[in-house]
């Protein structure tokens, strides 16, 4: 299959360009009386876009959004000057496309994994570890444990399916895997059902190359509840993890933003003040960092990353009380304490709940920031239907201000796409590297009659 990459454009035909896709978004979006536009109106990306890049990669699965679910963590690796993406084909077949960074094409190797591409919560998370070694884990709501390594550093060739530790692995879903700065990784994942999990902890040693389990359940939903995670790894080593309750399979009874953090790699774990928990971590002991009642709206599995010092920064949306329209909210800390700022204006109702993988107007947001003279600018990335399901970024040069401003990266809608990016090209280059997939999503794990779509690598320098 021919690769097609950026082609050069003059400034003032980019800029013709740009207008046309404009406008024909905008005839489509009025055409259309549903939540987004149909599979027969997506559209084609301009090849040249700015100050954004778009590297197209392939063709993938996109009668839902699996490929394009913020949860992923990461869809996207690099190791060296080697960059990897991983998405499912049509064929429900995991494909691992590999660059040279600086380069504009992809070598794609179509692997013999295969997933239940038909449940949006079927992911693929993929890293590679100090050595590269790339690990990848895919395919799981409520399954046993599916887990490969490569067979060598920067290989796309991967072992049969391995256990890790070989405890608590019969029932996994959300699969994450995070860097730490000696090259080791820790795996994240949900032990359980909705409404009834507990959150497991992994760490692999990179140079005796060996999974050891730190905490089967070191946030507990007691059998009444479980926890919806986002994570992060700090410059210093520390890792943040921060979640909302759900009370049953209803996204509906999602409730307040908590918070935890270890420095010891995830044997210990402490609240931001540095007072110790008692693990495992419940409803009864769990920092609440922004309380957010059941009903508002509150969405799980969202994100977060740090300031250079380390304080915590979370990015998620709900209603706030007093009003009928979610909103996108950063919850911050500054050392001190918690501090919830409203990043969106939005003006459009819609009601979360129900079960399953849902079709919302907007979706799950991504947080990156920097922080350079005393100050922390933060980008919240995220799509919503207001301004065409694109891709959207808002900005705040410092976060002690409330000032946000807003624009989109493309000039094409992507419907029901979610952020995901790699995180290791961003916190080593200060490049972000984000997957972008026009997908489709059903309420409730429908599929919509959407062909394969190209997946694109948006690469940006905020």
């Amino acid at each position: 299959m021919k690769r097609t990459g950026l082609r050069p454009y003059p400034r003032c035909a980019t800029r013709h360009l740009s207008g046309f896709i404009r406008r024909v978004i905008t005839l489509a979006f009025i055409a259309s009386p549903g939540l987004a536009d149909s599979p027969a109106d997506i559209q084609h990306p301009p090849p040249h876009m700015g100050e954004a890049k778009l590297l197209e990669v392939g063709k993938g699965w996109a009668a839902n959004s699996v490929n394009a679910a913020v949860f992923r963590t990461d869809p996207i690796t690099t190791w060296k000057d080697q960059q990897f993406v991983a998405y499912y084909n049509a064929d429900s077949r995991v494909v691992i496309a590999t660059r040279t960074l600086g380069n504009t094409t992809w070598t794609p190797t179509v692997t013999a994994l295969t997933g239940n591409t038909k449940d949006a919560h079927n992911v693929i998370s993929i890293i590679a570890d100090g050595e590269g070694y790339l690990h990848l884990s895919w395919d799981h709501h409520g399954h046993p444990l599916r887990y490969v390594k490569s067979v060598a550093p920067g290989f796309t060739e991967f072992t049969k399916n391995i256990p890790m530790t070989g405890l608590f692995e019969n029932n996994v879903t959300y699969p994450q895997f995070f860097k730490l700065a000696n090259g080791n990784l820790i795996f994240l994942y949900r032990d359980g059902s909705s409404g009834r999990g507990n959150l497991a902890l992994n760490h692999y040693d990179t140079k005796a190359q060996t999974w050891t389990q730190i905490h089967s359940n070191f946030i507990s939903g007691e059998n009444q509840r479980n926890a919806y995670p986002q994570s992060t790894v700090d410059a210093k080593g520390s890792i943040h993890v921060s979640w909302v309750w759900r009370e049953s399979g209803d996204v509906a009874t999602n409730h307040d933003v908590c918070y935890a953090r270890s420095d010891d790699g995830g044997k210990t774990w402490c609240k931001s003040d540095g007072t110790s928990y008692a693990l495992p971590i419940t409803l009864a002991t769990a920092e609440i960092a922004a309380r957010v009642p059941q009903k508002h709206e509150l969405i799980n599995q969202t994100s977060m990353c740090t300031d250079s010092d380390g304080h915590p920064i979370i990015a998620t949306y709900f209603r706030p009380s007093g009003s009928p329209v979610p909103q996108f909210f950063v919850i911050a800390h500054d050392g001190k304490t918690w501090r919830t700022t409203q990043v969106s204006t939005r003006t459009t109702l819609f009601s979360l709940s129900g079960e399953g993988s849902k079709a919302i107007p907007i979706s799950r947001p991504q947080v990156l920031a920097k922080s350079a003279d005393g100050k922390t600018s933060v980008s919240v990335i995220y799509r919503d239907l207001e301004r065409g399901s694109k891709v959207t970024v808002s900005q705040c040069a410092d976060l002690r201000s409330d000032k946000w401003t807003t624009r989109d990266l493309t000039e094409f809608g992507v419907r029901f796409w979610e952020p995901s990016y790699d995180h290791i090209r961003w916190e080593r280059d200060g490049i972000l590297n984000l997957f972008v997939q026009s997908t489709g999503q059903g309420d409730g794990e429908q599929l919509e009659a959407i062909e394969p779509q190209p997946v694109f690598v948006l690469e940006w320098l905020p």
